[in-house]
Parts: C-alpha cells; sequence; structure tokens
C-alpha cells in the first residue's frame, strides 16, 4: 500500500478533525523547521499524539492532517499558525530522515460529507456538557453552542475537553460523528465521578 509522505508533529492532547481548526504556538527550534519546510512545500503537517514519554516516543497509529489556514511568523523565529483539519491518516511506517522533525508514510482517508445526531443524541451532550462545564466552574456562551451544528459541537468539546491522551485517541479514532458523540458523555459522566487525575479509558 503506497502512502503520503507526512512531516508530523507529535503533541499529547492536541486533537484536530476533518474541517475543524487548531491554534498552535510553535517555539521549539525542530518544530520551528517543520512548519518552514511545510510553508515552502504544501502547508500540511500531520498532527498525531504521542503514545508514551520516551525520546523519541512511540506514536498513535491515527492522526489528522492539517493545513495551514493562517500564519504569523515572530521576531525570533517562533510561529503562530492555526491548523484547518483535512482529513485523518494512519501511519503506515515511519520513514528514516535527516530533518530534524519526523516524517512517515501514511494512508489518508476520504473526507466524508458531515454528519447530524438525532435529537435526543444532540440533547444529551448539550446537557451533559452543561453538567461537565459547570461542575468544573468554566464560562460558557451556551446560546453561541446551541447555535452550532452537530460536527462543530462534538468535534469542538473533544478538541478542548481536559481528558486524557488515551481518551483523546478514543474520540479521534470513532468512525461516527454518533459514536463519538456518546463517547464524549460517557467521558463527560465518568469525568465527572472521578476527577480530573481519573479522566482516562485505561
Amino acid at each position: 500500500m503506497k502512502g503520503k509522505r507526512l512531516s508530523v508533529f507529535p503533541l499529547a492532547g492536541a486533537l484536530l478533525f476533518p474541517r475543524m481548526h487548531l491554534p498552535l504556538h510553535i517555539f521549539e527550534p525542530r518544530y520551528r523547521a517543520l512548519v518552514s519546510e511545510a510553508l515552502a512545500r504544501d502547508r500540511r503537517i500531520g498532527m498525531v499524539q504521542p503514545r508514551d514519554d520516551r525520546d523519541p516516543p512511540a506514536l498513535f497509529d491515527i492522526g489528522c492532517v492539517g493545513r495551514i489556514a493562517d500564519v504569523e511568523a515572530l521576531d525570533d523565529g517562533r510561529y503562530n499558525i492555526v491548523l484547518e483539519g483535512v482529513a485523518r491518516f494512519t501511519i503506515l511506517r515511519e520513514l528514516e530522515v535527516t530533518t530534524p522533525f519526523r516524517q512517515v508514510e501514511a494512508a489518508l482517508e476520504e473526507v466524508a460529507d458531515p454528519e447530524t445526531l438525532g435529537l435526543a443524541e444532540r440533547a444529551s451532550i448539550e446537557i451533559e456538557s452543561r453538567r461537565f462545564a459547570d461542575g468544573l466552574g468554566y464560562a460558557v456562551d451556551w446560546e453561541a453552542v446551541t447555535r452550532l451544528d452537530d460536527e462543530s459541537l462534538v468535534n469542538g468539546i473533544a478538541q478542548i475537553a481536559p481528558f486524557d491522551a488515551a481518551s483523546k485517541q478514543a474520540l479521534l479514532e470513532a468512525p461516527t460523528l454518533s459514536s463519538r458523540a456518546d463517547l464524549i458523555v460517557q467521558l463527560m459522566r465518568f469525568f465527572g465521578r472521578h476527577g480530573e487525575d481519573r479522566a482516562t479509558l485505561q
């Protein structure tokens, strides 16, 4: 199976989904080099979570390609960028490279049209989100939340919720929007009962 060459940015807790946005502050020299190379080539970066704390860490198999939609180059070489999700990918193999950043061969998924939730599913995730946010003392513009389409609501919660890396990875890998919404509700209920240090699927 022939895949696409991707430069990857391993970052725990940073999820990206197709059609969603992820702001990043790039300060490490190796990732400044990655962004510079991406800007000169196709503006694409593979976001993937590390599996462990080793150096270099093992990587989860599935991530998401992001296109640099906005970039601010700072005087000291750092970048502020916004990635726009393009497609999920599966790592086929890691490549041997001389660049300071890692590169992989990956198979990209075809991106389906946005999915929708049933009325009961939508109500459940809104109710649980409100309970979850109130329990953590988060200030949320609920009127704005109710105006979000189903995909933006579910994937937005998956991106920002303070779950551990394994839980975040399970959300990224969920095969449908409905299954991701159901998993979010389960995680928020578990997290609400057990506290931040226990918000994990492991």
